[in-house]
């Protein structure tokens, strides 16, 4: 069985060619069916067919509108999007002041903890030059296991 695969049976033919072939087998034996069961089918293909996918609309994006609510008593209600100009400059200096609270509350946590790390390292060198061994007998590694084997546990 040696043919060449036609334009239709590749792999790149796409789903509309394997749709059709596979309807052309459905509807092969069609007219052998009993008249209830041609129907149904026929109910069915209508019901797919109004399930199908619709096709997709692409959305445009519209500029954006700031809205105030407005309130009163117990009800309220929004209200915004015909502001002057003069208070465009003001909602959207407002709206960046939580961003810029944000970024320096960050840069302040970073340099607390730089600083905290700095005063550790600093602590630690103190230490070592105030003691009573050279800080060369810290690099020898039998002082090291010595410490760890000596050192109560706590």
């Amino acid at each position: 069985m040696n043919h060449s695969p036609s334009a239709e049976q590749t792999p790149t033919a796409g789903p509309d060619a394997y749709g059709r072939r596979v309807a052309a087998r459905l509807a092969h034996g069609l007219d052998d069916l009993p008249y209830e069961v041609s129907e149904r089918l026929r109910a069915s293909r209508m019901q797919a067919l109004a399930r199908r996918k619709k096709p997709v609309s692409i959305a445009v994006a519209r500029p954006v509108v700031v809205t105030t609510v407005l309130s009163s008593g117990r009800s309220a209600a929004l209200g915004g999007g015909s502001e002057p100009d003069g208070l465009r400059w003001w909602h959207r200096f407002a709206s960046a002041v939580p961003l810029m609270a944000l970024i320096g509350g960050l840069v302040f946590v970073q340099a607390v903890q730089e600083q905290s790390t700095i005063d550790e390292v600093a602590e630690v060198d103190a230490a070592l030059l105030t003691d009573d061994l050279p800080p060369s007998a810290y690099a020898d590694p039998g002082f090291v296991q010595f410490l760890k084997t000596s050192l109560p546990e706590r």
